[in-house]
């Protein structure tokens, strides 16, 4: 295996090496840009504060926002809101998204259902859904079953869409090629539909994720009395905005990391179909 990789190196070419490396130096300079945004812009923050250029009791700022997160940490309750929080969102992300998936399947296997169910999916699609979150919560319980059954509410509906959508466009040369070899149903959807639709519904992971926290941080709303979705509310009721702000940042975190997550498992995907 190292000969080959050194056979590989040897077969680049000069013209090859420096595209290569204007392409490394350019993904280098873009997430140099990245960070400096992000360091310049809250450096920017602390400063307005402390000069009393803004007023902190709506913003607060940057030094008051880490000193808070430190002394949660000490205590250990920023643990048990994030786990909290964590735990419903995986848990309705992977429900909302499996059950989107056998309901696409459902539909592209039978076409009379599709055409009955088209109009009550229009329907879903276009209802605020966090609008129905209370009536969710009070068919369900008020516990952690109703703020995950509000974040699969949420996202189950687009990925029913986008990933029945991906299976009624797949080339239907290739379809009625199986079929005059005698293929199953079950073989096309298997061999075929399935695989041409996994880049759509790799998209529809990433858009579920964001779906999954809103949900989630919807019914927290609501009924929790723990999560990151309490803390927002708690934090907004006795105005201590440094509270609203480092349960704002731990979310975006946490929902950049698993969106991270689902890149990767992206490239190695695509990487496989190739």
């Amino acid at each position: 295996m190292y000969n080959n990789k050194l056979i590989d190196n040897n077969n680049i070419s000069k013209e090859q090496r420096q595209y290569l490396e204007k392409v490394k130096k350019r993904k280098r300079a873009i997430l140099i840009t990245q960070i400096s945004i992000l360091v310049i812009s809250v450096l920017l923050w602390e400063i307005a504060a402390q000069f009393k250029w803004i007023d902190t009791f709506f913003t607060s700022y940057p030094s008051k926002i880490v000193a808070l997160f430190i002394k949660y940490v000490k205590n250990g309750m920023i643990f048990e809101h994030i786990g909290i929080s964590l735990m419903e969102t995986i848990v309705g992300f992977i429900a909302g998204t499996v059950l989107g998936i056998l309901i696409a399947v459902l539909l592209w296997w039978s076409e009379f259902i599709a055409k009955v169910l088209d109009p009550y999916m229009v329907v879903l699609n276009s209802l605020p859904k966090t609008a129905l979150a209370p009536i969710i919560i009070l068919w369900v319980g008020a516990g952690y079953s109703g703020i995950i059954v509000t974040a699969i509410s949420i996202s189950i509906v687009i990925t029913i869409l986008n990933v029945y959508s991906s299976f009624i466009e797949v080339d239907e040369d290739k379809i009625k090629m199986l079929k005059t070899f005698g293929a199953t149903k079950f073989q096309i959807l298997k061999k075929v539909v399935f695989p041409a639709s996994i880049p759509a519904m790799v998209s529809t992971l990433k858009v579920n994720i964001g779906m999954s926290w809103v949900g989630v941080i919807v019914g927290e709303y609501i009924v929790s009395r723990a999560g990151l979705g309490y803390l927002l509310v708690y934090g907004g009721q006795v105005f201590q905005l440094d509270l609203v702000m480092m349960s704002v940042i731990i979310l975006a975190i946490l929902t950049t990391f698993m969106y991270k997550i689902i890149a990767i498992l992206e490239n190695k995907i695509m990487k496989w179909r190739q």
